[in-house]
C-alpha cells in the first residue's frame, strides 16, 4: 500500500487546505494542523502534541511552499 506521502491528490487537497487555515502566513503551523486533522479527524487543540507523519506533513508543506 503507497504511503500518504506518496498520494499527490492528498497532498495537493492538503496543501490547499493549509493555505485557507492561514493564508500562507504560517505555512508550517498550518500543514501541521491540516495534516494533524487529516490523521486524527480533529484540528489540534493548544495542548495536542499527538504525532503526525512526517512524510506526509513534508509532502504537504513542500506543496504548500510552492503555491505561494
Amino acid at each position: 500500500m503507497p504511503a500518504a506521502a506518496d498520494d499527490q491528490a492528498l497532498v495537493a487537497a492538503l496543501a490547499r487546505e493549509s493555505l485557507a487555515l492561514g493564508g500562507g502566513t504560517e505555512p508550517e503551523r498550518d500543514c501541521w494542523r491540516v495534516v494533524h486533522r487529516h490523521v486524527h479527524g480533529m484540528l489540534p487543540s493548544e495542548y495536542d502534541i499527538r504525532e503526525v507523519p512526517e512524510e506526509l506533513y513534508l509532502a504537504v508543506l513542500a506543496a504548500c511552499r510552492a503555491e505561494l
